[in-house]
């Protein structure tokens, strides 16, 4: 443990003997006396703890209200307190309309703009982590930058850039259109044969991706191609991955049919998002691999429910994708729960959807799983999947990201979309339910 947690834990300590001398906590101590906290790593709660932070990381969890001699207090004691919420599959630059003109109106600059909006509302929902499975080299990048230096508020932030897939796959923005139009951005999210492929993560890698998204099969809100299409070879498949990990990337596979998420997880990608069609042979294969699904639940309702009410709002051919493919999504993810596959919380969602991202875990419970264990996809399993020891529990060493919330949310999960505390590193972005950032 580095030297300033340990003497932090070692005041918390002292200060719970009644043993700390004034003075002895520095000016940028904080300690949260929480009256419920849920620490992201295991189902039990714990009563009437301290957490004391330093700096931008906690420094020690300790039973009872501590305060250590010069520290900052919090008073939480009425509240729940959890790890900030990790939502591994976002869309941050997303405007939230799918309407089709879209494609022909819309430039970077709203992506960049809807980009700023959606990471402030990220924050002020509870989730102070996202994986963004696809923006341009233009928008993340500048995003992230903006973000770390203070100039806006915002989660901490993966990006994958642009989906990786073949010309006629779910990332050609081409489809549906008329050959004699061209769409900008295009080229750098089609790669066709293993070379093409392994090219393209490289240039991701160069150009600020920090996890690599490829398309396996085909999807639901694109127009024409086909949810159960395997539209990647497998040696596409295995020069993604084996490009991503030589290089320290993770790779998301979007999948919606059973040979292309068999096929992506025998190539070795890390997750599967989606997973639509999955079977007890899928899961087996996951278990096998290690490797995680990424249910997405909210996207599937939010569209669904779009495609049922106005599906003149939606491109061709999507609406009837939607109705067919989102009630087989809820039953996959309570499956795989039950067969024992490693399963993250992300919900396919920008904030500009209009939809609380924190619907996802209320989907999940509805899916099958206890409201202990939806809270864990979204603390210690996302942690895992994005690789990170430094987010996604309230242990000593992580990162004070922290929110808070009224009631118990393991009597009731929707009480996780009504977030009234957010600390991100140390800092607090939003108390009494106002963002004060």
């Amino acid at each position: 443990m580095h030297a300033r947690f340990a003497h932090a834990c070692a005041a918390v300590a002292l200060a719970s003997a009644g043993l700390l001398p004034a003075g002895t906590a520095a000016a940028k101590d904080v300690v949260i006396h929480a009256g419920t906290l849920i620490d992201g790593q295991t189902a039990t709660p714990r009563r009437q703890v301290s957490i004391l932070i330093h700096d931008d990381r906690i420094a020690g969890v300790s039973d009872g209200f501590v305060t250590p001699a010069g520290a900052q207090v919090i008073d939480l004691s009425t509240k729940t307190v959890l790890p900030g919420f990790i939502d591994t599959h976002d869309h941050i630059s997303a405007t939230g309309s799918r309407k089709p003109i879209n494609r022909f109106v819309l430039t970077e600059g709203d992506s960049t703009i809807a980009a700023a909006v959606n990471a402030r509302k990220a924050i002020e929902t509870g989730f102070t982590t996202i994986r963004d499975l696809g923006s341009s080299e233009i928008t993340a990048p500048a995003i992230i930058r903006a973000i770390e230096a203070g100039q806006m508020v915002g989660p901490r932030y993966w990006t994958a850039l642009q989906a990786l897939g073949p010309t006629g796959g779910h990332s050609d923005r081409q489809n549906g259109l008329s050959p004699a139009v061209t769409i900008d951005g295009r080229a750098e999210a089609i790669a066709d044969g293993p070379e093409e492929m392994q090219m393209r993560v490289r240039e991701h890698r160069r150009n600020g991706a920090t996890v690599i998204k490829i398309m396996p099969s085909g999807g639901v809100g694109s127009i024409g191609d086909d949810p159960h299409h395997m539209v990647m070879s497998d040696a596409e498949m295995v020069a993604a991955v084996e490009a991503a990990h030589e290089l320290g990337l993770k790779v998301a596979a979007h999948a919606h049919g059973k040979k292309a998420i068999d096929h992506a997880v025998m190539a070795g990608v890390d997750s599967i998002e989606h997973g639509t069609y999955a079977d007890a042979e899928s899961y087996r294969l996951m278990k096998q691999h290690g490797t995680y699904l990424v249910p997405t639940l909210l996207v599937a309702d939010a569209i669904y429910q779009n495609a049922i009410k106005s599906p003149e709002t939606l491109p061709p051919t999507v609406a009837e994708k939607a109705i067919a493919v989102t009630p087989t999504m809820i039953g996959n993810a309570g499956r795989a729960y039950k067969a024992g596959v490693r399963i993250a919380l992300g919900t396919d969602q920008s904030a500009s959807s209009g939809r609380n991202k924190a619907e996802e875990y209320a989907l999940l419970v509805k899916a099958g799983f206890t409201p202990a264990d939806a809270i864990l996809a979204g603390s210690r399993a996302a942690a895992d999947l994005l690789g990170s020891k430094d987010i996604g529990a309230i242990q000593a060493g992580r990162y004070a990201d922290i929110v808070a919330v009224d009631g118990d949310p393991l009597a009731d999960i929707t009480t996780l979309q009504r977030v009234n505390f957010v600390m991100k590193g140390g800092e607090v972005f939003k108390t009494g339910g106002r963002m004060v950032k």
